[in-house]
C-alpha cells in the first residue's frame, strides 16, 4: 500500500505566510479590512496566546532541568561564562555592522520634511505611550537593569512575559541550589520539572498543528493594521522609508549569510552552515511570523536538540537565556534607526556618540522583553543616551512591524548558533547525519 507523504511543517507555514499576504493585499484593495480584523485576525491572536501560554513554564522547567543536570558547579560556571561572552560578542558585532552600513548608505538624507511631519502626526498617540514607558527606566540609574533581574514575587513575575528575565534568575538560583543539596533530596524535584518540560514540549506539538492557520491570520492582520484608515498613504510612507528599510535588511542578511556561518566555521569545528540553516528553518519561520523570541522558544529548543544534536543540558541553559538577553537583530536595528533619525534631522553624530550607541544598545538588549515591539521601547532609551529627541522614533514606526519579523529571525538564529558553539566546546553535540535531520519532519 502506498503511504501518503505529509507536507513538512515549514512548507505549511510558508503557504500560510503567502495566503496571509495575499489576503491582506486583497482586503486593502477590495475594502474588506474590517472583515479580516473581525474574522481572521482573532485566529492569529489565539495562536500567539497559545505560544505565550507555554513560553514561561517552558523557560522555567528547561532552565531548572538544564542547570541541575550539570552536577559540577565548575562546569556550570564554564558554560555560563562561555555563553555570556558569546552573547555579548555577537551583540557588539551586530551593532557595529549596523553603524557601518548606515554611515555608508546614509538613508536619512532621502527622507522629505513632509513625510517626517506626516509620521509624527500619525503616530503621536502611540509615541506618547512609549515615551511614558521609558520615564522610569531613564531616571532609575545605570544599574537598574540589574535590579529588574531580581523578582520580589515569582508568581507575579511568571504571569508577565515582559518579566521573563526575573523568571530566569529564579530558575538559575533554584537549579544551582538543586546541585548543592544532596542528590537524593533534589531528585524528586528535578524529576518533576523534567516531566513538566516533556509535557510542555508535547503541548508544542499540539499547538503547532494550528501554526499554518495562525501564521496566515497574523500576517493578514499585520497588513491591515499598518494600512489604518488610508491604505494609499501607508504605501507612500513605506516607499519614502524604503532606503532605511533596505539598510536594516542588508545588515540583518549580512549577519545571517556571513557572520554566523563564519562564527560556526571558526568556533564550531567548521560546522556545516547548510545543515545548520536547514535544521533551524522552521524556528526561523516561526520567529518571522510571531516577532517573538519567547513565543518561538519551544520550536527553537525542539529544532536545536533533535535536528542539530545539541544536548538538553546545553540547550536548556543557553536558549532560554538567549531568548531574553541575546538580541542581535534588535541591536543592529537600533543602531541603524538612531543614525537614520539623526540624519533625517540633519545631525551628525560624533564618533564618541556612536561608541555610546554600542554600549547602550548592548545593555538595552539585555533588558529587552522577548515580545513583539519591545525594540521600540528600548530604542527610546538609546536615543536619550546620545541626546536625540525621543519623538524621532515616529520616523521609523511605519515599517517597524515588518522589520520586527526579520530582526526576531536573526535573534533566534544567533541563539541557535551560540548553543551549537557551546555544545561543540563542551563535547555535547551529537553527530546527527544531515539526512536524518531533514527527513520525517514532525509537527
Amino acid at each position: 500500500m502506498r503511504v501518503k507523504k505529509r507536507i513538512p511543517l515549514y512548507v505549511q507555514i510558508i503557504i500560510g505566510i503567502f495566503i496571509g499576504v495575499l489576503l491582506g493585499i486583497l482586503s486593502l484593495s477590495w475594502g474588506f479590512e474590517q472583515e479580516v480584523k473581525h474574522w481572521v485576525q482573532p485566529f492569529g491572536n489565539i495562536f500567539m496566546k497559545l505560544l505565550k501560554l507555554i513560553a514561561m513554564p517552558l523557560v522555567l522547567a528547561s532552565l531548572i532541568v538544564g542547570v541541575s543536570s550539570i552536577r559540577n558547579i565548575q562546569k556550570l560556571s564554564r558554560i555560563g561564562t562561555r555563553t555570556l561572552a558569546l552573547y555579548i560578542f555577537t551583540t557588539v558585532a551586530a551593532i557595529s555592522v549596523g553603524l557601518l552600513i548606515v554611515n555608508v548608505i546614509k538613508p536619512g538624507n532621502s527622507l522629505s520634511v513632509e513625510t517626517r511631519e506626516a509620521l509624527r502626526e500619525k503616530y503621536a498617540a502611540d509615541l506618547d505611550t512609549k515615551i511614558n514607558q521609558t520615564d522610569q527606566l531613564k531616571d532609575s540609574g545605570p544599574l537598574s537593569f540589574l535590579e529588574d533581574m531580581v523578582p520580589d514575587n515569582i508568581v507575579s513575575a511568571a504571569s508577565d512575559t515582559r518579566l521573563m528575565l526575573q523568571v530566569i534568575t529564579f530558575a538559575l538560583l533554584l537549579g544551582i541550589s538543586l546541585i548543592l543539596i544532596p542528590e537524593d533530596k533534589s531528585r524528586p524535584l528535578v524529576a518533576f520539572f523534567d516531566s513538566l518540560n516533556e509535557a510542555i514540549l508535547k503541548m508544542v506539538d499540539i499547538i503547532m498543528l494550528f501554526a499554518p492557520i495562525g501564521v496566515m491570520a497574523l500576517i493578514a492582520g499585520v497588513l491591515v493594521d499598518i494600512s489604518g484608515d488610508n491604505p494609499a498613504a501607508v504605501w507612500q510612507i513605506l516607499y519614502s522609508l524604503l532606503l532605511y528599510t533596505i539598510t536594516v535588511v542588508l545588515g540583518l542578511f549580512l549577519l545571517l549569510l556571513l557572520f554566523y556561518p563564519s562564527l560556526l566555521w571558526l568556533l564550531a569545528k567548521r560546522f556545516s552552515s547548510l545543515r545548520f540553516y536547514k535544521s533551524i528553518f522552521p524556528a526561523q519561520l516561526m520567529a518571522f511570523s510571531t516577532s517573538s523570541s519567547a513565543a518561538t522558544l519551544p520550536v527553537t529548543i525542539e529544532r536545536v536538540e533533535q535536528h542539530l544534536g545539541v544536548s538538553k543540558e546545553v540547550s536548556g541553559f543557553v536558549l532560554p537565556l538567549g531568548a531574553t538577553m541575546n538580541m542581535d537583530g534588535t541591536s543592529l536595528y537600533q543602531a541603524v534607526a538612531i543614525v537614520f533619525i539623526a540624519q533625517a534631522y540633519g545631525i551628525d553624530l560624533s564618533f564618541t556618540q556612536q561608541i555610546t550607541i554600542i554600549l547602550t544598545a548592548t545593555l538595552a538588549s539585555i533588558g529587552a522583553a522577548a515580545v513583539p515591539g519591545a525594540g521600540l521601547v528600548m530604542l527610546i532609551i538609546v536615543l536619550n543616551s546620545v541626546g536625540l529627541d525621543p519623538a524621532g522614533i515616529a520616523l521609523v514606526m511605519a515599517p517597524d512591524r515588518l522589520l520586527d519579523m526579520l530582526r526576531t529571525t536573526v535573534n533566534v538564529t544567533s541563539d541557535c548558533a551560540v548553543a551549537t558553539i557551546v555544545a561543540t566546546h563542551e563535547g555535547q553535540l551529537e553527530d546527527i547525519a544531515e539526512s536524518e535531520s531533514l527527513k520525517n519532519e514532525e509537527v
